[in-house]
């Protein structure tokens, strides 16, 4: 018998709050609350870094992806271990869906399916192109820098046509390493924000507005960024409902990110499957929805 039903998975750095650091207290709060949902159903659950050394992954049924928030800057050191740890254990979302999440070039897949996402270039790791002859080829006027495989805004740019050199030496070192894209910027997000709409299997659940800070593209509450509840619409319902359904995986848990493009349509920012920050704080009784679709996800393993 496995000493744990399930593993909610973290980033070390957030095992423990720090008094006074809201951020970190939000992460602790809501990794509670999923742990108390499971909990109220019988189940045995503990809470780990995903790194940590001393656990041994066979003691678990399965390993609950939830603030693995530092994954994307150890890539290498987490793939290593991903790829252990997903022979020893199940981990949700799939492993399938991980592979396919965690590079942009999602993006490419939902948008061939019909799927609208702001105008994009994807540039592939050793290209010798020189950004500001891609900037050229295109009519936009300002544009997003950003890595394909990244998270909370690492390596993201903004900048006007007229600036683009001044970003050539950022582009070429980044280049060597790791794929980029350059999109269309929508300015629309410095207005609007952007919408972050939760699912758990396809159906929806709640949705949040994030604002960034005056004159700040990035919504993130790690630069400066509000959030606040949010009653989605029928259509931003059904789009981001269009987007779940064009993925090849079942996922337990989504975040779909929309905003409204420079024809004032919406537009799909990111679909976040891996590990995406989803407000339970604003929504407790939402991780009974979580919790109950996990169970099912699970008995379809043959796991309960």
């Amino acid at each position: 018998m496995k000493k744990y039903d399930i593993v909610i998975l973290t980033d070390r750095r957030y095992l423990k709050a720090v008094k006074g650091d809201s951020y970190s207290e939000n992460i602790v709060l809501e990794d509670h609350l999923v742990k108390k949902a499971f909990e109220e159903r019988g189940l045995k659950v503990t809470r780990k870094a995903w790194d940590d050394s001393s656990f041994d992954w066979n003691n678990t049924n399965a390993a609950l992806f939830r603030t693995t928030w530092d994954y994307f800057h150890r890539f290498d050191e987490f793939s290593t271990w991903f790829e252990k740890a997903s022979q020893q254990t199940i981990v949700i979302n799939s492993k399938e869906i991980i592979y396919w999440n965690r590079d942009k070039h999602y993006l490419t897949d939902l948008s061939e399916k019909g799927i609208r996402i702001p105008p994009t270039l994807f540039i592939e790791t050793g290209s010798v192109e020189i950004l500001q002859s891609l900037v050229n080829e295109t009519d936009w006027k300002e544009f997003i820098l950003k890595p394909a495989i990244s998270g909370a805004a690492r390596h993201t740019y903004r900048f006007l046509k007229k600036d683009a050199k001044g970003f050539e030496e950022i582009f070429r070192n980044l280049i060597k390493e790791e794929s980029m894209l350059l999109q269309e910027f929508q300015p629309s997000i410095l207005r609007k924000g952007e919408i972050s709409l939760v699912f758990f299997g396809n159906q929806f659940s709640h949705a949040v507005l994030k604002k960034g800070k005056e004159g700040d593209f990035r919504v993130q509450d790690d630069f400066g960024g509000t959030v606040h509840k949010y009653l989605p619409n029928e259509e931003e319902i059904e789009f981001a409902t269009n987007a779940l359904i064009a993925v090849p995986y079942k996922p337990v848990y989504a975040r779909v990110d929309i905003m409204w493009d420079n024809q004032n349509r919406l537009c799909l920012g990111e679909l976040e499957l891996i590990e995406p920050e989803l407000w339970f704080r604003f929504y407790p009784d939402s991780t009974h929805r979580l919790a109950k679709k996990t169970i099912e996800y699970l008995q379809v393993q043959k796991l309960f």
